[in-house]
């Protein structure tokens, strides 16, 4: 997959461990979290689960080739996507406030698949990969069988960091992606179907 020039983006059961661990990084919120916060069992909270075990589990998704895709820039580990069928993120309704909220559909519905998470590695910030990233995602989505793909962006500017890990509305707009929800002030609904 290249969704743009100068980003090339593969699946990550393609991508090396070493690879995904330098988009992760050893400190901040990524490093803490490895794109399991939305995977969380209901009975587990995310404390009860140490970093060290939450990075194992994102190992064994990327060898199973689940779990998501990793962006290289210019050859380097640039950016990370988590893209699954929703189903596959349980704690999903439970972090953002009622996704599905005035919406006449069944979130265990395995043909949708759900963008979850971005991480963009410390100096390739501001140089298109999430966008690029959220692209491929479409594309990956719809080659795995879903009949649609959508994500569950921040509306808002004014925001702290850790919370754009889920992206922002105008990426996901230059993705292909329009709104279809708005079930909180600050969180929006973004969708293709296929």
């Amino acid at each position: 997959m290249t969704p743009s020039p100068g980003v090339t983006v593969v699946p990550a059961g393609e991508a090396s461990w070493d690879d995904l661990r330098a988009v992760f990084g050893t400190r901040g919120s990524a490093a803490r979290c490895w794109c399991q916060r939305y995977k969380l069992a209901p009975r587990e909270s995310f404390g009860s689960v140490p970093a060290e075990d939450r990075a194992d589990r994102l190992r064994d998704q990327a060898a199973d080739g689940t779990g998501g895709l990793l962006a290289y820039l210019d050859g380097e580990p640039a950016g990370w996507c988590a893209v699954e069928p929703r189903p596959h993120y349980t704690g999903l309704a439970r972090v953002f406030t009622v996704p599905w909220k005035d919406r006449d559909e069944d979130s265990a519905d395995p043909g949708v698949w759900a963008v979850t998470c971005f991480v963009t590695r410390a100096g390739y910030r501001k140089r298109g990969v999430a966008t690029a990233l959220a692209r491929a995602a479409a594309g990956f989505a719809q080659d795995n069988g879903a009949r649609a793909v959508e994500g569950y962006p921040i509306t808002t500017t004014k925001v702290v960091l850790e919370e754009l890990h889920v992206g922002t509305v105008a990426m996901f707009a230059a993705a292909g992606f329009t709104e279809v929800s708005h079930p909180t002030p600050r969180r929006t609904v973004m969708r293709i179907d296929f």
